[in-house]
């Protein structure tokens, strides 16, 4: 699983961020996606690439900017991670 946190510009409320929300989930289909206008970035979870062109083709119409994205593996972290197997 990848973690991809995008940087974005232009989000000023909550409803901005659902906006995004929806742009991310109808383009992706990710296993979670989170905004926050506050931080200025959307964290993606997904089980496949997405690349930063698509991330720009798919956010930049709507009205908002990707200003950088970072890609990560992602590990869930549950009650096995912290008591061992």
């Amino acid at each position: 699983m990848q973690k991809i946190t995008v940087g974005i510009e232009g989000m000023a409320c909550e409803m901005c961020e659902a906006h995004i929300k929806d742009v991310i989930r109808k383009q992706f289909d990710p296993q979670k996606v989170t905004a926050s206008h506050k931080n200025n970035e959307a964290v993606i979870l997904t089980e496949g690439d997405i690349s930063e062109a698509a991330l720009h083709q798919a956010i930049d119409p709507t009205g908002y900017t990707v200003t950088w994205v970072k890609t990560e593996p992602y590990e869930k972290k549950g009650l096995r991670g912290l008591f061992g197997r």
